[in-house]
């Protein structure tokens, strides 16, 4: 290559980096003139946020490299610059070109329940069938219906755990409670057919719980339920049902504050959506399938989300196809924290759809307490031998 079609290129780039730069430094001082401007005329903060937050983090790491090279020495080298063009039209509309829900979420009414991503997609996992987090009236969850249940499902079989006398002891360090205690099941609700309708006060999610808390304990792993009437208690201080995550707030920092042994802290959900989406056959039998969920609007939600992924990997090494993955949720319509803000170690799960029988999610329970009782027992192994 001639020095003069170097000394071109070199133009070249400089001026696209100056252009670059210069749109860089133009936006950063449109927001600061928005926010700083008296009140009246003023953007909201929010909306500043909400222009900026998806701008690719490499618009900004190349601003740092432009100063000190040894930033973009760590990067993949086929990584392109984003062009200045689809970051402005991105900044100015919000959309995303390569994005299609972010056209589709401001126009359609409900698509915006779209607006996540997935962390880890299980089988069949797409934006399509994330978990369906409904907020029926309260008077519904409520109301009295008749419930069935076929047959008491047999006890989980022993495994040869015991043989090693692993135990927590007295010590309860697993604390299970159910925000949306009254989410019941098709199949043992006759008459009813309506997603929204499935609540009882006793046929419910709670028996999930109580058979998760036994199959840990055969697992040496002392484990707590809480009973509360979460429907019962929004009643009686006239709130709302989308209010549940506040009141079980009130329960899940009260176990806390009375029992320094709780470890590991599981709000237990059914899903709302139906049965081909919520169940899987394995070696011949029906599991119904576990949904890992995670609030994101905290700022330790990361190591919430480290401990379901393991989860979710061990499940899935067993038992091929059972886990539909692992859901971070933030934004609108969505609690957000699901008081996991708590604890470092607590996780929302949703056992099977309102189309499961209790059979099926026992199954899932007792294939989930194996695998966690693994991940515990190895846990405590490398903490007494560090």
């Amino acid at each position: 290559m001639d020095k003069n079609h170097l000394k071109s290129n070199v133009q070249i780039l400089s001026r696209r980096s100056g252009l670059y730069l210069l749109s860089i430094i133009v936006l950063f001082v449109s927001i600061g003139l928005l926010t700083t401007v008296q009140p009246a005329f003023r953007f909201s903060s929010s909306l500043i946020s909400e222009w900026t937050r998806d701008i690719d983090g490499f618009v900004f790491y190349n601003l740092l490299g432009m100063e000190n090279r040894s930033f973009k020495e760590a990067f993949p080298d086929d990584r392109q610059l984003p062009q200045i063009s689809g970051v402005l039209f991105q900044v100015a509309t919000n959309l995303k070109p390569n994005d299609p829900r972010s056209l589709l979420g401001n126009e359609l009414p409900g698509f915006s329940i779209y607006d996540s991503r997935i962390l880890i997609a299980g089988e069949g996992t797409d934006y399509t069938n994330f978990p369906v987090e409904s907020f029926p009236p309260l008077e519904e969850v409520l109301k009295d219906r008749e419930a069935i249940m076929d047959e008491e499902p047999e006890e989980p079989i022993e495994d040869d755990r015991e043989e090693t006398q692993l135990t927590t002891g007295d010590r309860n360090v697993v604390f299970i409670y159910n925000t949306h205690n009254r989410e019941s099941f098709l199949p043992h609700l006759p008459g009813v057919t309506d997603p929204n309708s499935a609540h009882h006060p006793e046929m419910n999610i709670t028996k999930v719980s109580e058979r998760l808390a036994g199959s840990l304990e055969r697992k040496g792993i002392g484990s707590h339920v809480d009973d509360t009437d979460i429907g019962n208690l929004l009643n009686e201080r006239n709130w709302e049902y989308w209010q549940s995550y506040d009141a079980s707030r009130e329960i899940v920092e009260e176990a806390f504050a009375t029992n320094r042994d709780i470890q590991y802290v599981f709000d237990l959900h059914r899903d709302s959506l139906r049965k081909d989406h919520t169940t899987k056959v394995i070696n011949g039998e029906a599991y119904a399938k576990i949904f890992f969920v995670v609030g994101a609007e905290h700022t330790g939600h990361e190591k919430n989300l480290e401990l379901a992924s393991k989860l979710h990997y061990m499940l899935e090494e067993k038992y091929p196809g059972i886990s539909r993955g692992v859901l971070p949720k933030q934004g609108a319509g969505t609690n957000g924290i699901f008081n996991q803000d708590i604890s470092e170690n607590s996780i929302l799960i949703e056992f099977g759809g309102v189309d499961n029988t209790l059979e099926e999610m026992y199954r899932s329970v007792d294939a989930f307490a194996e695998v966690f009782s693994d991940y515990y027992w190895d846990a405590e192994a490398v903490q007494a031998n560090p």
